[in-house]
C-alpha cells in the first residue's frame, strides 16, 4: 500500500494507491485495447473519473501526461459501467483521479477488476458533504463551506488515514453524502488542490508546470466565485428560487444563499425515479413560492421538466438552455469545461430571476 503526502502551505492531502490482482481477462484484452486507452505511452499515464475532474485535472497537467478520461461529456457516473478497455487503462495508469463523496459506486470494483496499483487521488478529501435532506439545515449549513469561512470546509482529511491500514481498497469510503461538490466554484478550487497535491507526488511531471498551471487555473475559479456572487447579489435572497431536474444543486445553492424550492427527481441519484404525488407536491410549491422558471440538465431527458413547468404555468429551460449537472459538455458547446459550464449555468438562472449579468472579469474571457 503506497501513501503519499505532500507537504503544502494549504490544509494536507494524504493519497493512497491501490493494491490488488489483476483479473486475467484484463491481460487478454492487452492487444485489442482501444485507441484511447492509455497503454503503451510515453511518460506518466492518468486516469479521470468523471468529466469535471477530468477538467480540472488536464488544466492542472496541460499535457504533460497521458490524460484517459473514463465517463464522456453527458454521462452520468451514478449508473457508469467501465469498459474492459477503460480497465485496461486503469491497469497502465500511475495515478487514478476520482470525484469522491460516493459518486462513483463502481469504483472498488473496476480496481480489483483492473490491478490498479497507482496513486488513488480523491478530490473530495477534506470536503464536508451535505445529506440529502441539508438545503435548509441551518447546521449542515454551518458545516459545509460558508464563503467568508475557508476554514469550514470540514475535517475529513484527517480521516483519510484510516486507509492506511488497508491492503486494497475494498472498503473505501465512498461517502453517505452529496457528492455533487463541483456546483460551488470554492469548493471546486478545494477539488483542484487536492488533485494538484496527488499530481505532485507522481513521477515523470514537472513540479514547476504544475505549480504554475494550478496558480493560474486557481485564479480563474476566484474569479468565478465572484463574478457569480457578485451577480446574484442583485436579486433579494427571498426571491433566489431554484428548481431542478434532480438534486445536483446543494453545494451552489449553500454558497449563494438560494431557496431550493425542489427537483423532479427527488434524488441526488439521478436513476431515480418521481411518484404522482412528488409530481403533484413539487407543483403545488412553484405555484405558492412564485417560481419562475423549471431547469432541466444537459445530461437528462427534459421531458419531465417540461411537464411540471406546463403545468405550473411557469417557464423550461431545457435543450440547449439545459443546466449543466453531472456532467460536462459535448465539445464545442458552452458547458464543454468546467468554467463554460458554471457560466452557463449561472447566466441561465440569473437571467430566469430577471437579472442581465455584468461583463465577464478579464480572468475569464477568451
Amino acid at each position: 500500500m503506497e501513501t503519499c503526502t505532500r507537504t503544502s502551505s494549504r490544509r494536507p492531502v494524504t493519497l493512497i494507491g491501490a493494491g490488488g490482482v489483476m483479473a486475467a481477462g484484463i491481460i487478454a484484452l492487452a492487444g485489442c485495447a482501444s485507441p484511447g486507452a492509455s497503454a503503451g505511452a510515453d511518460g506518466p499515464q492518468i486516469v479521470a473519473t468523471t468529466t469535471q475532474v477530468g477538467d480540472f485535472t488536464r488544466e492542472l497537467l496541460g499535457g504533460d501526461a497521458e490524460l484517459t478520461q473514463l465517463l464522456s461529456p453527458g454521462q452520468s457516473a451514478h449508473g457508469f459501467d467501465p469498459s474492459a478497455a477503460q480497465l485496461l487503462a486503469l491497469t497502465n495508469a500511475d495515478a487514478l483521479v476520482v470525484n469522491g463523496g460516493g459518486l462513483e459506486s463502481w469504483l472498488d470494483d473496476a480496481i480489483e477488476a483492473s490491478g490498479f496499483d497507482g496513486v488513488l487521488i480523491d478530490a473530495s478529501n477534506g470536503i464536508e458533504l451535505f445529506g440529502t435532506d441539508d438545503h435548509d439545515d441551518s447546521d449542515a449549513s454551518e458545516a459545509a463551506h460558508d464563503h467568508d469561512d475557508d476554514d469550514a470546509a470540514g475535517t475529513d482529511a484527517a480521516d483519510a488515514d484510516d486507509h492506511a491500514d488497508a491492503d486494497d481498497h475494498e472498503g473505501h469510503d465512498h461517502g453517505d453524502g452529496n457528492p455533487h461538490i463541483w456546483t460551488d466554484p470554492e469548493l471546486a478550487e478545494d477539488m483542484v488542490e487536492n488533485i494538484a497535491d496527488g499530481l505532485a507526488t507522481v513521477d515523470g511531471l514537472d513540479a514547476a508546470n504544475l505549480e504554475a498551471n494550478e496558480t493560474a487555473y486557481l485564479a480563474k475559479l476566484e474569479a468565478l466565485d465572484d463574478w457569480i456572487a457578485e451577480n446574484v447579489e442583485q436579486v433579494p435572497a427571498t426571491e433566489r428560487l431554484l428548481v431542478t431536474n434532480h438534486d445536483a444543486f446543494t453545494y451552489f445553492v449553500d454558497a449563494y444563499d438560494v431557496t431550493f424550492v425542489g427537483s423532479i427527481i427527488p434524488s441526488f441519484d439521478d436513476n431515480a425515479e418521481p411518484s404522482a404525488a412528488e409530481i403533484d407536491e413539487l407543483v403545488a410549491k412553484i405555484e405558492s413560492t412564485g417560481v419562475a422558471a423549471v431547469f432541466s440538465e444537459a445530461s437528462l431527458s427534459p421531458k419531465a421538466a417540461e411537464t411540471i413547468a406546463a403545468e405550473s404555468g411557469v417557464a423550461v429551460y431545457s435543450g440547449p438552455d439545459a443546466l449543466y449537472g453531472d456532467s460536462l459538455g459535448e465539445a464545442g458547446s458552452e458547458g464543454e469545461t468546467y468554467l463554460g459550464s458554471q457560466l452557463h449555468n449561472a447566466r441561465l438562472i440569473l437571467e430566469s430571476w430577471g437579472v442581465v449579468p455584468t461583463a465577464l472579469p478579464a480572468a475569464l474571457q477568451g
